[in-house]
């Protein structure tokens, strides 16, 4: 259970040094008791303090790292039901099965075409993290040769699929140095998987019949001293799945029950009968609340709508999007091409300079912080207003780069017109669309 800021309070050092950065440890205990404050800002707390902190404070869900390199993510470590109440923090990955007996030249190409599925959206690139190889054989030395083709020529990061503890060793020799998660314990295989794991500082999948089932495993390899766990927990009928789901985050987050503490691997490939039907269920569990969900393939139709969503709830909700302050160029902008302004709003910046580009009119945009809030709203909150903007153009250094002295305010905006003009003596100020969907045409006609 979290400790209050009066019980962090008494296990730091009382010595106000203020070189954590606020001026009394009870305001640092304080922070820290709200997430605002990393334990490692005290230079001075005692390592036994620093023990009970550091177990107090963990979630009450174990964020759990899998994979190495450009696509090493994190599940897990979630302390909230709904994302409103705070954020969600590591968002749900996506993997797609290859079987071990498909032949090493249709790997190459899945992994290819599996690959270019990545799509850019306020200005993040959205992609599938993983792939599940599933033994289907027994044969140790093909499902060992795939693991390492897959883990030395893609950036995939790997789950290996065996109840064999033979075969998943082989395959750890090979692709372990890509921190694979393996999949999965059992009742029958707990001992040897656990060990596998615990040599190799591996992540865990555990496999039971119910929720219930799960906790006398976890108990067991937290127990041998394997901590990075991720929960399977059976159920392969939709409505029993969701209700699992739930129960398990409930139990984690409302009951404080730490052996069941740990993100959960989803399998819609095993609970729909075609493609589409699995992007259904893939949603929702991206939704309630699977860490990694397994599809039997990956398809630009299903991914991508997944990856959208995915990208919604795990935005913070308290925290806009954002885009830099600055200058943006739009094309191959030059001292005659026009100049744009608007606000800061990572969803504003991207609908406007698409339709610049899609306008084939090099520009200037200029973006002005306004706190993430989109144009309207930020005129209205006093964060574009005429003199705010005029003295941003001013300072922004757009003067150097152009002859003219015109700029394009947003339509929505026009009430700040005059400001600007008192701002920026000589220049005129044009008011733009108020639909960025007009704006195209607005610059092919000027």
């Amino acid at each position: 259970m979290a400790l209050t800021g009066i019980q962090i309070f008494k296990l730091l050092p009382k010595t106000n040094c203020k070189e954590c950065g606020v001026p009394t440890c009870l305001a640092f205990a304080m922070n820290l008791a709200s997430g605002k404050a990393e334990l490692d800002a005290c230079p001075y707390v005692s390592d036994d303090a620093r023990a009970q902190l550091a177990e107090a404070s963990a979630p009450p869900i174990r964020p759990v790292a899998i994979g190495k390199g450009v696509r090493a993510a994190k599940t897990g470590g979630e302390t909230v039901m709904y994302r409103h109440e705070k954020t969600f923090f590591n968002q749900t990955l996506f993997a797609g099965i290859i079987t071990s007996d498909t032949a090493e030249a249709v790997v190459e190409g899945k992994l290819k075409s599996w690959n270019a599925l990545q799509y850019e959206r306020v200005g993040l690139n959205l992609r599938p993290e993983l792939v599940a190889l599933k033994d289907v054989n027994g044969d140790g030395v093909a499902f060992a040769t795939l693991a390492k083709l897959i883990a030395e020529t893609s950036e995939f990061n790997l789950i290996l699929m065996s109840e064999n503890a033979g075969i998943i060793e082989g395959a750890v020799k090979t692709a372990g140095f890509k921190r694979p998660l393996i999949y999965a314990a059992t009742a029958a295989n707990v001992d040897a998987f656990g060990k596998i794991a615990l040599d190799n500082n591996l992540p865990l999948a555990v496999k039971a019949d119910s929720v219930d089932g799960l906790i006398a495993l976890t108990d067991k390899l937290v127990g041998m001293g394997v901590k990075d766990l991720v929960l399977d927990p059976g159920s392969r009928e939709i409505k029993q799945a969701l209700e699992d789901q739930v129960a398990i985050r409930r139990a984690a987050l409302k009951a404080g029950n730490r052996s069941v503490g740990f993100p959960t691997i989803t399998f819609p490939c095993e609970m729909a009968s075609n493609i589409a039907m699995e992007g259904l269920v893939a949603s929702m569990f991206v939704a309630k609340y699977g860490g990694i969900v397994v599809m039997s393939d990956l398809t630009t139709e299903v991914i991508f709508p997944l990856l959208l969503e995915r990208l919604n709830i795990f935005t913070d909700p308290q925290r806009p999007m954002t885009v830099t302050e600055g200058i943006f160029e739009i094309g191959t902008p030059n001292e005659n091409s026009p100049v744009l302004v608007t606000t800061n709003f990572a969803l504003t910046y991207f609908i406007v300079s698409g339709e610049i580009e899609a306008s084939k009119v090099p520009a200037w945009l200029l973006i002005k912080d306004s706190e993430g809030l989109s144009v309207l709203t930020a005129w209205a909150a006093g964060k574009f207003g005429g003199d705010d903007v005029g003295l941003f153009v001013k300072k922004s250094g757009i003067m150097d780069k152009v002859k003219h002295t015109e700029l394009i305010i947003p339509g929505y905006a026009a009430a700040i017109a005059g400001d600007v003009e008192e701002e920026l003596p000589g220049w005129t100020i044009t008011v733009g669309p108020r639909e960025a969907a007009h704006l195209a045409g607005f610059l092919k006609s000027r």
